[in-house]
Order: C-alpha cells, then structure tokens, then sequence
C-alpha cells in the first residue's frame, strides 16, 4: 500500500477536513497509520495530544509521534489545540477522542457548541448519566455531526443500522447479544487448559480490553454499549436500569489499576469452577447482554448450549440480534470482530470521511439519528 510522502503539500483537497487527534495509543496510533494511506490523503493533522503533551502540526508520515508524545513535547493545552484547529482554512475542523477518559468525554457537548465536529470511540458520556447523551443532542446543529460509530462494535455497521431501522418506522422489542470484543475472545478461546488470567493478559497486549480491564470484567463497557443501543432505540435508559454481575472479586475493585493487574490469577478458580459447571450441562460460557422493550436490562455471563448462536463465535466477534415490529420472527443480526485498535481506527475514518460531499455513509448527526427518547 502506497503512503503520503512527508513533503506532501496540501492542496484545496486536503485542506478539506483539519483534524486534531486527541489519544496516540494503540486506537490513536492506528488512526495514524490510516492517515498515511491514500483512505487519509483527504485529511490534515493540524495537532495531537496524549494526557501530558501535544503536538501542532505534526508530520503525518511521522511513525512516531505518540513515542514522541510519551517522551515529552509541549505541555497539554486543549484551548492552543482548539485555536490551531480553528485557525486551519479546512471547511471542516474534527476533533478525534481516541481515548476512554470520562473527563474528556464531557467537553463533546461544548466542542460541538464552538462548531467543530467530533468523533469518538469514547462511550462515557453518551453511554452515561442520561443527562450527558441529552447534552449531546443539545449542543448538536443540523451541520454539527457526531459521529460515534466506533462506540459499540468498533467497526460493525450497529448504530447506522439501528438508527434506519427508525427512521422507517420498525420498532425495536429487544436488543441482545455479545458485546464487548475482550470478554468474547476470552471466553471463546478459555477451554480450562491455560489460566483465566493468562488469557487475559493476551486481550490487554492485543488492546482488545479497555486500558483498565476492570471495565470489561465488571461488565461496565457493556452496560455503557447498551445504554447507547438502548438510548438509540429510543428507550431514555439509565444506568440504575441495568442489572449487571461483575465478574471482579470485590478485594479487587478499589485497588489501584497495576496492582490489579499483579494479582489477576486471583480471578481464575471462580472462573474456572463456572467452566466446570457449564461443561458438565454441555455448555459454555458466553458474555450477554439484553434490552427488552419493557423495561428489562442485563449484563452478565451465561452458560448457553452448542445451538445458541453466541456458541459459534470465533475471536474477538461481536454478535447484535435486534428484534423489531418488522424483523420479530428472526432478528436482525449482525456479526463480526468487534474489538482491535485497526477496526476501530477505520471507524473513525469512516465517521471523518462522510464529512465530505463525495462520502458515501452518513454520519450519525446528534440533530437526526439522536431524536429525543418519548418519556415513559
């Protein structure tokens, strides 16, 4: 695949979308890679930041910057990276949030405010208190668009697809399935002949866990997708709603992240005594979630029998069954790898992409596909 060479000059087309990239681990970074292929080309890096440190108009053919970024750099300052990105002559200014950081997620509303697109893999403001999706839906202008496919199913068409189903008018009865990319390769590939926390420590190296694994073990990232599913749907969930099982051992919840990580082979003789049991009923494990039009929310680990579809899963795949007015004899499903730096930072691109006259997706825009939920 051929790149963009670092003395590219930009032209009219690539002053067209000016991003600003907030996050250069392992999401961020494969964003960067993207913006080296010709997929990127349309695209111009005007600054990029980690927790600590940023940079203003990096090189794009810079493999580095977020070693750079770790190294040293300016010091963060969200208000120099916003005056850079407005003072670009791009028709369109994006702001990419490549991290999980809740801090970050509550200033979407007010970057929509100032004009700049967002996009995000973020989930914990549309996927939190319900009063944070409502202020993105506020904050958001017919031109304004938020895009946020990357939140539930990393890459998979989910929320597009959610959001046509009501736009023609189906109804959604019941949202289920397997919905978090680490738990799914976990127990897809845990068979009892290594260590729980053996695999583990694998999905964290692959980043198909978030950066505190925590979140995924206690069923916090789902419960957060399926606010948002929910909350699409047009159902104005809450969190209080959501009956979630933790699978972290309560002496493992308040310590802090690395010395949780230290102590995960605590987690492996419950894990490895509910293996025992779902094999002896000719079962296995499988992290699920569901919504039921009424009311009922869950998230927890299940024994499920070989026919049960979320069996056959292989991988870090995402399965999402939709049962609708139209689609209520057999869901709508849809099926593939949901978790991964790579599909991730596509849907990103993606999101950035369908900015411009000639993209061929829509971007989810807070003004349409985030109507307001009809109150119970």
């Amino acid at each position: 695949m051929s790149t963009v060479p670092a003395d590219t000059v930009p032209t009219a087309a690539t002053e067209a979308i000016a991003v600003v990239l907030l996050g250069t681990g392992k999401v961020g970074g494969a964003f960067l890679q993207l913006l080296r292929t010709p997929a990127g080309a349309g695209l111009r890096l005007v600054g990029a930041a980690n927790s600590r440190h940023q940079q203003t108009q990096p090189a794009v053919a810079e493999l580095r910057l977020g070693e750079r970024l770790r190294a040293g750099g300016e010091p963060r300052d969200d208000v120099a990276l916003l005056r850079t990105l407005h003072a670009s002559a791009a028709q369109n200014r994006v702001i990419i949030d490549a991290t999980a950081s809740a801090e970050l997620a509550q200033r979407h509303p007010g970057w929509l405010a100032q004009g700049c697109h967002v996009v995000t893999a973020n989930k914990a403001l549309a996927g939190g208190g319900l009063g944070g999706w409502r202020a993105l839906q506020a904050a958001c202008a017919r031109e304004i668009r938020y895009g946020d496919s990357a939140t539930v199913g990393a890459g998979l068409p989910i929320l597009s697809t959610l959001r046509r189903l009501r736009a023609c008018g189906d109804r959604v009865e019941r949202i289920e399935g397997v919905y978090s990319g680490s738990l799914s390769y976990l127990f897809n590939h845990y068979d009892g002949k290594q260590p729980f926390s053996t695999l583990l420590r694998e999905a964290l190296a692959l980043g198909y866990t978030e950066p505190d694994p925590r979140a995924d073990l206690a069923g916090e990232d789902v419960a957060r997708k399926l606010l948002i599913l929910a909350r699409t749907a047009g159902f104005p969930l809450e969190r209080i709603d959501i009956e979630v099982e933790s699978l972290v051992p309560e002496p493992l919840r308040e310590i802090p992240r690395d010395e949780f990580l230290e102590r995960l082979d605590e987690l492996d003789g419950a894990i490895a005594a509910r293996r025992a049991a779902a094999a002896a009923r000719g079962c296995v494990l499988r992290h699920l979630a569901r919504f039921d039009a009424g009311g009922a929310a869950r998230v927890r680990l299940c024994q499920v029998p070989a026919s049960h579809p979320a069996a056959h899963l292989r991988g870090a795949d995402n399965l999402f069954a939709f049962t609708t007015s139209r689609y209520r004899q057999r869901p709508l499903v849809i099926q593939g790898c949901g978790a991964g730096p790579e599909v991730t930072a596509q849907a990103l691109l993606g999101d950035i992409l369908a900015l411009t006259p000639a993209g061929s997706i829509t971007v989810p825009s807070c003004a349409r596909p985030f109507p307001r939920p009809a109150e119970p």
